[in-house]
């Protein structure tokens, strides 16, 4: 049985780890909070982008585009969102899993990777990694969305692949993440939701459909890869919030544990202490 010394000792530890855990929790949660407003914004910009994609789409009968014609489905390019940082809970590895799992049922696969955990767990698969991306998994820009779509669109149009597919996480709830796999090229118009009023629509695009497909394409491309980052790094501070409180859950549990165990222990000092009391002084009369 530990000594009482080393017991105390432990409550101190967990004590300490306990506070990490509370502190860390408190700054995700506050992380949490602006990430979802952000979110929330970007979905709205995202819905009305498609809108007008869809729009376009629609209203051109027969219209064709390299970014919507298919090609095939052997060379595939997957865009996969991780964090940075660790210390929240499945959301890595969920991600990480799926994406493996989907690339293995591929012939010849290349991954961009955003976040030090996806591009560490594929290299120790030894995958391979086109680009690996780090320092925006916290606070994306639409800036670096826009990078990371100039590069699969240079990819794409050189015709060096033949699909792209997008590797996030969605946002639920704070307990709620979903990992998801979405293609982005050639863009998947039959998933473009459109109104029946802008079906119905008649309109003339000037100088032509195709011109404002090789416009608004890119936006749109850029826009759903901002949209995952944003979703991925709410998922990310939402992840590392829970994962904290349920920390600083635990270290409760075994601050009470040790507690019981040193009372324990100090009881049964005591006790001992009594014994040879009572003994020495039965031993002189």
């Amino acid at each position: 049985m530990a000594s009482m010394r080393d017991i105390k000792r432990r409550i101190k530890s967990v004590g300490s780890t306990k506070k990490i855990t509370k502190a860390m929790n408190l700054v995700a949660a506050s992380k949490l909070q602006r990430a979802k407003t952000k979110q929330i914004e970007t979905r709205e910009y995202f819905l009305q982008t498609q809108k007008v994609i869809g729009s376009v789409v629609s209203n051109s009968k027969g219209i064709k585009h390299p970014y919507l014609n298919k090609r095939g489905d052997k060379r595939v390019a997957v865009i996969m969102l991780t964090s940075d940082r660790g210390l929240c809970g499945g959301y890595n590895s969920n991600i990480s899993k799926e994406t493996l799992n989907f690339i293995n049922s591929k012939e010849e696969t290349s991954l961009i990777i955003v976040g030090t955990k996806g591009r560490d767990y594929f290299n120790r698969r030894q995958k391979n990694i086109i680009e690996s991306i780090t320092g925006i998994a916290e606070k994306p820009t639409y800036e670096d969305a826009s990078k990371i779509g100039q590069l699969v669109l240079d990819l794409y149009t050189k015709n060096e692949i033949d699909e792209v597919y997008i590797a996030y996480t969605e946002f639920e709830t704070t307990i709620s993440h979903i990992p998801k796999i979405n293609r982005l090229l050639p863009v998947d118009t039959d998933g473009i939701e459109v109104d029946e009023e802008e079906k119905l629509n008649l309109m003339r695009y000037e100088p032509g459909e195709e011109e404002v497909l090789n416009y608004l394409i890119p936006k749109y491309i850029n826009t759903i890869i901002f949209g995952a980052l944003v979703e991925s790094a709410t998922c990310e501070q939402a992840a590392r919030m829970t994962s904290m409180d349920s920390a600083t859950e635990n270290a409760d549990g075994m601050i009470g544990k040790l507690n019981l165990v040193y009372n324990r222990a100090r009881q049964g000092a005591i006790t001992q202490e009594i014994n040879e009391i009572v003994s020495g002084a039965s031993a002189l009369e």
